[in-house]
């Protein structure tokens, strides 16, 4: 579970932003006060679910009296009509907090389904399921996680990745290298995207942890791991959906990297009903 010190701020930037200068007026209007209120949050589709916490916070945050009792935890699978979690108190505070408190557990939840999706496809192989940078400020990697899968770097600074406008700009893939040695740390992994079969044994030749084969088809796939042979940790990355996530897993590569499961994965469909 992700500490309450980054969620907090994630859930406060959002709820300030939907309540504006003047707060949620129309709440104010129609609800007395003193109005106690019982909800429960229900999922409208199956699905895996992913922020949990982020929800809670939303109702904390609005009204310290709110109280939010989960009926399961983030990564347990649900089904169309399953209560997935309680929130009681008062009632301003839980319609206020509302869209805020679904807007976080639905973008999450659907990146968590996504992600176990592509999993269970893959699972019959060695091959793993990993996301991208392609994320917005947020907890979209916990939702990976969430889901089976396994994150790439967090941001710039936990990995050397070298990318085809490096070698260009650098005068070539053995000066970029030569480059990044002199600046890593010894924990600091270097990796290299390679466009094609060519510039792979070039880059396994000057010695590399891991290789980003990118854009190749299965068929190219399949011969890029075989020449690597172990000497190096073999990511593939480009145009993978949930249909053709198994046809490059069984190539043999190491990970499997889908941009798509954090930007454009669907928001599962939940619901609060009072």
């Amino acid at each position: 579970m992700l500490p309450p010190l980054l969620i907090e701020p994630l859930v406060r930037a959002a709820l300030l932003e939907d309540l504006g200068r003047a707060g949620d007026i129309t709440t104010a209007a129609c609800v007395p006060q003193h109005i106690q209120a019982e909800a429960i949050l229900v999922a409208r589709q199956a699905g895996t679910i992913a922020g949990l916490d982020l929800a809670a916070t939303a109702f904390q945050l609005v009204d310290p009296g709110a109280r939010f009792s989960p009926s399961l935890i983030d990564s347990a699978r649900v089904e169309a009509g399953d209560v997935i979690a309680r929130v009681g108190g008062p009632a301003r505070g839980i319609l206020t907090a509302e869209r805020v408190a679904l807007n976080f557990l639905c973008h999450l939840s659907g990146i968590a389904t996504a992600t176990r999706e592509i999993a269970e496809r893959i699972a019959h192989t060695n091959c793993r399921v990993t996301c991208t940078r392609k994320t917005t400020p947020g907890v979209e990697k916990y939702a990976v996680r969430c889901g089976g899968g396994m994150n790439h770097r967090f941001g710039l600074d936990d990995a050397i990745l070298i990318k085809d406008n490096h070698i260009a700009i650098a005068g070539g893939l053995r000066a970029a290298l030569v480059r990044a040695r002199t600046h890593a740390g010894h924990l600091v992994k270097i990796e290299v995207e390679i466009d094609a079969l060519a510039q792979l044994e070039e880059a396994l030749s000057l010695g590399v942890d891991a290789v980003l084969l990118d854009n190749m088809t299965p068929a190219e796939l399949f011969q890029a791991v075989r020449m690597v042979n172990g000497r190096a940790t073999t990511e593939a990355s480009g145009g993978i959906t949930v249909q053709t996530a198994c046809d490059f897993a069984e190539t043999g590569v190491d990970l499997i990297s889908v941009g798509w499961i954090t930007h454009s994965a669907f928001s599962l469909d939940i619901g609060l009903d009072i």
